[in-house]
């Protein structure tokens, strides 16, 4: 097999994942329809899911290939990007440790971040995203650069964020972890929202959320529960 034949097989497998991984996001209630993105590292260049396709009509084929200036590796292929190609483009450009971005409107995080909060360290899981807390952007327009600098600020330490009256990003070294990663930081914000329905839950202090992070590290044990 030649170098180019190689390439391609290669990238054939990461257009089929990333229709997969919008399968499995669409199963797990996190997205419907055509709502969300994914993006991922590929070699110099990024894929991404294209703009308003439902997630049953995805193929591999309409995955859009990006240069890092946003223009499309092919101009003849019919689909456009996700409008949202530019906090998949800078987080990837400025985070050499991601492989791949997701977004979600999922509904509990996607309900907090209508309320513009964040998601405070009320178990000691929300250590998973990366600190001691999951922020929360101010809101702008969707698809614009005033989101995406907002985004990476909201990212600084973080491995997850949530975007205001919009939804949720999860990032990480694959895409299977940033996948784990968003379900779980669902599943958090949905306890959290539950806790709020009976009191103001207990919040862990700067210090117990370190010995957590110290903890995931020495252990692995935020990886290994993903």
């Amino acid at each position: 097999m030649d170098d180019k034949a190689g390439m391609n097989e290669a990238q054939d497998q990461v257009r089929l994942s990333l229709v997969e991984a919008a399968i499995r996001l669409e199963d797990a209630g996190l997205n419907r329809g055509s709502t969300g993105n994914i993006g991922t590292r590929f070699g110099d260049e990024i894929l991404v899911t294209p703009s308003g396709v439902a997630v049953r009509d995805l193929t591999p084929e309409s995955m859009v290939l990006l240069g890092w200036d946003g223009g499309k590796i092919d101009e003849d292929q019919p689909e456009q990007p996700t409008s949202e190609w530019r906090f998949h483009r800078d987080i990837l450009a400025t985070r050499a440790e991601f492989g791949a971005v997701v977004h979600c409107h999922a509904p509990h995080t996607t309900a907090l971040a209508c309320l513009g909060r964040d998601l405070p360290a009320f178990h000691y899981m929300v250590a998973v995203a990366g600190g001691i807390d999951i922020r929360c952007t101010p809101y702008a327009l969707f698809g614009s650069q005033e989101l995406s600098d907002l985004v990476l600020e909201a990212l600084e330490g973080r491995k997850a964020c949530l975007m205001a009256n919009h939804g949720m990003i999860a990032c990480d070294t694959t895409l299977e972890r940033a996948i784990a990663l968003a379900i779980e930081v669902e599943a958090l914000a949905g306890i959290y929202l539950a806790a709020l329905q009976v009191g103001t839950p207990n919040i862990l202090s700067a210090d117990e959320m370190a010995e957590v992070l110290a903890k995931f590290r020495d252990s692995g044990y935020g990886r290994q529960a993903r």
